[in-house]
């Protein structure tokens, strides 16, 4: 039914009931209600923004698809609308070299989930990490970790950079098993799943914590040259004292893209 029609109806209702004064001022109540809504909207994504701590200025609007011609625009143009991933507490994994975007694709990606409804955090692993560390020695890992779930995707940003240290693993694969099936994760890593047992030093923690979040996952391999190497190119090429035309990386050829999303 339009509005148009609703308005009609309740014209006509309010003519029945004999009721001239909310006749004449209901369409400014409406109004005064739709301005509430939109300002309550605005307020609640604004407490959202604050808890997140996203990456300032990493947008979708810029972040060049062009130069990571492996990634649909489209495809996460989908993810970021979040309803049936983040309901089923699926994850994202963004795998590839430093300098390709994984960071400012993360943040993004949390930016317009939040302006679409969905809470979430973004950390540097190592930093969260040291913050469950402090928990565990105050005997309060458990609600540590709770508290996190008030969050629908959690990015945990360079999973590579966590030191290979037994105490900050083993926190690490809690926080990956308490949120499974559960709540969402995002995982940022500049090495393939191969080469995790950098992260993990126990073989079977690394298989497992692995398993946990492939599961459920769609995974975007970012196999592209590092933006930072290709600034300080243009910028060497353009004479010192010029800044490079390009604030993103170029495109560097195709790219197959694996969106490893297994049957359950």
């Amino acid at each position: 039914m339009t509005q148009s029609i609703d308005s009609a109806r309740l014209t006509l209702i309010l003519n029945d009931l004999r009721l001239p004064a909310i006749k004449q001022g209901w369409s400014a109540f409406a109004a005064l209600a739709e301005h509430e809504v939109a300002e309550r909207d605005r307020r609640r994504i604004e407490r959202h923004l604050a808890d997140a701590r996203l990456l300032p200025g990493k947008t979708l609007d810029s972040f060049d698809f062009d130069a990571v011609p492996m990634i649909s625009k489209a495809h996460v143009m989908a993810i970021c609308a979040g309803d049936t991933w983040i309901d089923m507490g699926a994850n994202l994994i963004l795998v590839g070299g430093p300098g390709g975007g994984k960071s400012h694709l993360a943040s993004a990606i949390g930016l317009a989930l939040i302006e679409n409804g969905w809470r979430v955090m973004f950390a540097r692993t190592s930093d969260l990490v040291q913050k469950l560390q402090i928990a565990r020695r105050e005997l309060a890992l458990e609600a540590a970790i709770n508290r996190l779930d008030r969050f629908h995707l959690l990015i945990l940003d360079d999973l590579a950079y966590v030191s290979k240290d037994q105490a900050e693993t083993s926190v690490l694969f809690e926080l990956i098993s308490a949120r499974y099936e559960r709540r969402s994760t995002l995982i940022t890593a500049n090495q393939p799943f191969g080469e995790w047992g950098k992260v993990f030093p126990d073989p079977a923690m690394t298989l497992a914590a692995v398993d946990r979040l492939v599961h459920h996952a769609t995974i975007f391999e970012m196999n592209v040259e590092s933006y930072r190497r290709r600034a300080a190119i243009a910028r060497k090429q353009q004479g010192a004292g010029r800044p490079a035309n390009q604030a993103t990386i170029k495109n560097t050829g195709p790219v197959s893209l694996r969106d490893n999303q297994p049957e359950t």
